[in-house]
């Protein structure tokens, strides 16, 4: 099973700058072979193959005058470049024939030195190394300073190094782990329904406070936004207001993954099995619900359920979105009248009466275990790689969480800590 371990680095001012210089070449090399395909496309002449493509915007460009700086980085950065400009193709030809599932992929787009996050990525031909004294070296940047939180599992595959929009440098490790992390079978099995109110309600009664992380940080947000508004554009005290908008942003996000984490880890080790309800999130962040839909993060929270079951042999399942869980009687199976929003008890008539929540994830359950019983599904499902956006940084980087009413988060295992903007 492949894993991604983060971790916050911190660079010094010559190896910022030789990272810079890296980040701008790999753009221009993406940037190239971008144009080129989209020249040929245009002229009516063949596609233009991978290794054609490496020839002409690598191999010949740094004999060019024009290129010939392309020499002073790395040359696995490059070619990495080139490769995730041929999956972006792969991934809009397959989605374009049907082949791949979920959202239409647009094609590829130009890279901009004003894009939020900046990347490289290094691969084992490139002979970066984590030394004895815990520094990452990279070809001609350095050794670069790490904050590690704790050991590699296994030897890295790649890295990646990352600036985000804040300005904080992250190492992206990749590694391939056998080992068996399988927890002890347990014989509790639970449904949830998200919500906006409540986070999450359990099939077993727990709910789960909305922390709501952006809402609380909106008065500072509201403060940093009136600020940059005021600046002059192109100064670079707007520049800086920039810097401080989105490192209050970033401390929002960080907080919010942070407690997923724990969250997400505490229901993985409780039950065996887990069923949630397969929300349209994109569907609701066009409502006038959209700034609360994003601030729950639903999206993101499914997917470290998905990804910790498959990882320690539990059951994860999404019951269809379109399922009337809310309005079914989970004693009885009648589904009733559409309720609005502001009802939040009914009675059936079987003589039930409910709590909407509690019911909508009690009856998440049963459907998924129906559902799950009648694929003939194996007890564990297959393994999938952990998403690029789980933070593995220093233990004392977190930001404070609040407490969560209805559920203890617990602290060891596999909780995960945030990063602190610097």
């Amino acid at each position: 099973m492949q894993l991604r371990y983060n971790y916050r680095v911190t660079p010094d001012a010559a190896q910022r700058t030789a990272l810079a210089q890296a980040f701008g070449c790999a753009r221009v090399v993406f940037n190239d072979g971008l144009r080129l395909r989209q020249q040929a496309r245009e002229a009516g002449e063949k596609y233009v193959s991978d290794a054609d493509l490496s020839k002409l915007v690598i191999t010949r460009a740094k004999t060019t005058e024009e290129r010939a700086w392309l020499s002073e980085v790395s040359a696995v950065v490059l070619q990495q470049a080139l490769a995730d400009l041929n999956t972006g193709y792969r991934n809009f030809f397959t989605s374009l024939s049907g082949k791949r599932k979920g959202r239409k992929v647009a094609p590829p787009r130009y890279r901009s030195r004003k894009d939020n996050r900046q990347t490289i990525r290094f691969t084992k031909n490139a002979r970066f190394k984590v030394l004895g004294n815990g520094r990452l070296r990279l070809p001609k940047i350095g050794d670069v300073p790490v904050r590690w939180s704790r050991t590699l599992p296994s030897e890295p595959t790649s890295v990646t190094v990352i600036k985000d929009a804040a300005g904080r440098y992250f190492a992206s490790f990749v590694v391939q782990t056998s080992e068996d992390e399988t927890m002890p079978e347990v014989n509790s099995e639970i449904g949830i329904d998200l919500g906006l109110t409540h986070f999450a309600v359990m099939s077993d009664g727990t709910k789960v406070t909305a922390p709501k992380f952006l809402r609380r940080a909106a008065r500072r947000l509201k403060r940093l936004q009136q600020a940059l508004s005021r600046k002059q554009k192109g100064s670079n005290r707007r520049k800086e207001a920039v810097v401080k908008v989105a490192r209050a942003h970033a401390r929002a996000a960080d907080t919010r993954r942070d407690w997923q984490h724990k969250l997400s880890t505490a229901i993985i080790r409780d039950n065996q099995a887990v069923y949630v309800e397969d929300l349209c999130v994109v569907g609701l962040g066009r409502t006038r619900l959209a700034k609360s839909v994003h601030d729950a993060g639903w999206a993101s929270f499914t997917g470290m359920l998905q990804y910790r079951a498959a990882r320690y042999g539990r059951t994860f399942a999404r019951v269809d979105r379109f399922f009337p869980s809310t309005r079914m009687c989970s004693d009885c199976g009648r589904i009733n009248d559409k309720m609005t929003l502001d009802v939040r008890e009914w009675d059936c008539p079987c003589g039930s009466h409910h709590d909407r929540d509690v019911n909508a994830a009690r009856t998440i359950k049963a459907a998924g275990q129906a559902d799950f019983n009648d694929r003939g599904a194996q007890v564990r499902p297959g393994l999938v790689p952990a998403p690029r956006s789980e933070a593995v940084t220093h233990p004392d980087a977190a930001c404070s969480t609040r407490s969560v009413a209805g559920i203890s988060v617990l602290q060891g295992g596999e909780d995960v800590k945030a990063v602190r903007p610097t």
